[in-house]
């Protein structure tokens, strides 16, 4: 029998066949330039962060489409199922402080629930704060993948310097844990947060406002931590949350003032 005539090689005769093979041809060079692409970045991620590279669709759902993060970004940012969480309870919120935006991640979900038209009263805009200029760099290229870089506006400085300047309806706190070596502390205490303890971060926050979102350690003191609701007179609300992703704890969100549920 002749190559033509074989079924097993012949090519589809009709257009219908052959547009169905150009697709799956069209896929399948896809995927082998995606897996290429996958392994030349896995090619050049550091020990420290190979088993976050592992978690990376945890992280950003878009990976793939272009995201980007330094080091510390990929053990910093917050997986985007809790921060797309966390968004969510500030409805109502007009504008939204960001206080260590690193790479994007929590900003990048408030903006986004702030389009959402499931939620029309989220938060109305975004002010992310972040002191490494490259970190900006990286949350700005983020956001345009997300399409939500027109609602954030991105503030090169730190928080510390700029908060008596800035105002908001919601401060959201993520300040550094000090790397994955958190994890080595049986009780993660306020004072091991980073560049300031937690009881300094609080305070300035709660002079722009009392409602306040803190994502912390999941081996925090949480009683430690819910001492902070105690500097405000009369005492601020609070409810403490652990954030989990595929069942595995990541972190404990508080929340005070009238982001707490009543």
């Amino acid at each position: 029998m002749s190559p033509a005539k074989d079924p097993a090689v012949a090519l589809p005769r009709t257009r219908k066949q052959r547009k169905r093979l150009k697709r799956k041809v069209k896929i399948k060079a896809k995927r082998r330039a995606q897996k290429k692409k996958n392994l030349k970045e896995k090619e050049n991620v550091t020990p420290l962060v190979k088993k976050y590279w592992l978690q990376r669709y945890d992280l950003f759902s878009k990976y793939d489409v272009g995201i980007k993060l330094d080091e510390e970004g990929w053990f910093s940012v917050t997986p985007e199922e809790i921060a797309a969480w966390q968004a969510r309870r500030c409805a109502g919120a007009g504008v939204v402080i960001d206080a260590f935006a690193g790479v994007g991640g929590n900003a990048i979900q408030f903006a986004k629930v702030r389009n959402s038209v499931v939620n029309p009263l989220a938060c109305r805009h975004v002010i992310a704060v972040e002191i490494d200029t490259h970190k900006v760099a990286l949350a700005l290229h983020n956001a345009k993948i997300y399409g939500v870089q027109d609602h954030i506006d991105f503030i090169v400085g730190d928080f510390f310097q700029l908060a008596p300047f800035l105002k908001g309806d919601v401060v959201f706190l993520s300040p550094p844990w000090g790397g994955p070596s958190y994890k080595a502390k049986e009780n993660f205490t306020l004072d091991l947060l980073k560049p300031k303890d937690g009881y300094s971060l609080f305070k300035v926050a709660q002079a722009i406002t009392p409602n306040i979102i803190m994502y912390l350690p999941r081996n925090i003191d949480v009683l430690q931590a819910s001492e902070l609701s105690w500097l405000s007179s009369p005492p601020l609300d609070i409810e403490v949350e652990e954030n989990f992703v595929r069942g595995y704890s990541k972190g404990i969100t508080i929340y005070f003032g009238d982001t707490a549920f009543s």
